[in-house]
């Protein structure tokens, strides 16, 4: 994929986000680019694979959103980086913006490495294909209210078994304001603390991570492992006494 890119944009830099993301796992990606995108500058061109359909007719997209743009395949991987955006899209079929010959099995490569690399080398996106107004969105967990408590789940771990929820750290703040909080997860109470370093060894702990979401982390271990908690573990929050 990066030699396409080159071949087609010379002048194109190339920043790597990740590669560890679990095969096939698309939240993780929508995760990984809602915590990213924000911090590049405009223009940037932001390339994601993660695409299980490879080969089907889920459709190749390529956005535009607030300045910046995002092209992967049409399977709920830009959801999150769409959410707060004003957007454009459109279905990249145009045959001269994609490589000659089209494998059925690495679409990264054959589409859309050179759909960005183009858009990269300015071309227009409007250029790219025909316009999208309904590219598929996941449907996340979000939060709720229940008897006074506020209540997510666990959306994602982190390499190092920090567990990020669906519930936002404004929500939090709207519920308890500046007071403690408790929380709940896997039958075990926490507490909140503002930095990694005033958790306790080998307890559970929660925080406001960098994301804006509530995370529960172990300090110098595995929230995950420490909980036994995956992705739509319960989560939940109420004032502290």
């Amino acid at each position: 994929m990066k030699g396409v890119i080159l071949s087609i944009c010379p002048s194109a830099r190339l920043v790597d986000l990740t590669h560890d993301l679990p095969p096939q796992d698309i939240v993780a990606g929508a995760l990984a680019l809602e915590s990213a995108v924000p911090f590049f500058p405009p223009g940037t061109v932001h390339l994601a694979v993660v695409d299980p359909g490879v080969g089907t007719a889920r459709r190749a997209l390529a956005v535009r959103a607030d300045g910046r743009y995002l092209v992967g395949p049409d399977n709920g991987l830009l959801t999150l980086a769409l959410g707060r955006a004003q957007w454009n899209a459109v279905s990249v079929t145009a045959p001269e913006y994609r490589l000659p010959e089209v494998s059925q099995t690495f679409h990264g490569r054959d589409i859309f490495a050179p759909a960005a690399a183009y858009l990269a080398a300015g071309v227009p996106l409007e250029r790219l294909g025909s316009p999208v107004t309904d590219p598929v969105r996941l449907s996340l967990p979000g939060c709720r209210m229940d008897g006074g408590w506020l209540v997510g789940e666990v959306l994602d771990a982190d390499r190092f078994g920090n567990l990020v929820t669906s519930i936002p750290g404004v929500r939090l703040e709207a519920l308890v304001g500046h007071g403690s909080a408790v929380f709940e997860v896997s039958g075990r109470s926490l507490r909140l603390v503002r930095s990694y370093d005033e958790g306790d060894d080998g307890t559970p702990a929660a925080i406001v991570g960098s994301t804006g979401r509530l995370e529960v982390f172990v300090r110098g271990g595995s929230a995950s492992d420490a909980l036994a908690a995956r992705r739509g573990t319960p989560v939940r929050v109420t004032r502290g006494a």
